[in-house]
């Protein structure tokens, strides 16, 4: 890990709370290290985890609504202009694109365990016009396992935080593979419950 990263997790770390949620709404890091280092100060005493916790699902939350707005008011052509700005690239965005025209605005919960769309997918939400309380309630909903999971990891792994994404594989994949499900069950639900489109045809003249 570079010690641009170390430095600016223990520059966080200072700021207790407030740190944790800065570092996920700012993004430089990835949330897994910026979690799993936050375990690591609960479990170092200096923080609490509930005050941790909160602090994870209002900076990850407010991370995303961010996304949202940019993608509202902005809409496609602002994000591939200033998307790079954000880590966001066009490919990001095109396959978060398909994802939620093909899935509905489910996906907005389950695409958040899902490498490579998990941030990206927000953006869809917020150029098709998604309600904000639904997008902030699927959201937050998705937020806050994902948040207790790398607070948890950086709890037992204590100062080897740092190796928290690789301790964390085997409980991604079961995880995925859950939030892949529930997409495609979500779909065929969706499917269902859309009734035909029927069409009538003319006879005669009129």
């Amino acid at each position: 890990m570079s010690e641009f990263i170390i430095s600016v997790l223990e520059f966080f770390s200072d700021l207790g709370y407030i740190g944790i949620a800065l570092g996920l709404m700012i993004e430089i890091i990835p949330s897994e290290l910026v979690l799993g280092y936050g375990g690591y100060l609960v479990g170092s005493g200096k923080i609490v985890f509930f005050g941790a916790l909160a602090a994870g699902v209002t900076g990850g939350t407010l991370a995303q609504l961010f996304l949202y707005w940019a993608g509202y008011f902005g809409g496609r052509p602002f994000l591939l202009k200033y998307g790079k700005y954000i880590f966001i690239k066009e490919r990001h965005l095109e396959i978060a694109e398909q994802w939620f025209d093909q899935y509905g605005v489910g996906v907005i919960f389950t695409a958040r365990f899902i490498p490579v769309v998990r941030h990206a997918i927000s953006i869809p939400a917020g150029i098709a016009k998604m309600s904000a309380l639904k997008f902030t309630i699927f959201t937050i909903a998705a937020i806050i396992p994902w948040t207790i999971l790398f607070l948890a990891l950086g709890m037992v792994l204590g100062e080897n935080w740092r190796n928290i994404k690789g301790y964390a594989a085997p409980y991604m994949i079961p995880v995925m593979v859950t939030a892949i499900l529930c997409v495609i069950i979500y779909y065929i639900w969706k499917r269902r419950r859309t009734p035909p489109i029927v069409t009538v045809k003319k006879i005669g003249k009129y």
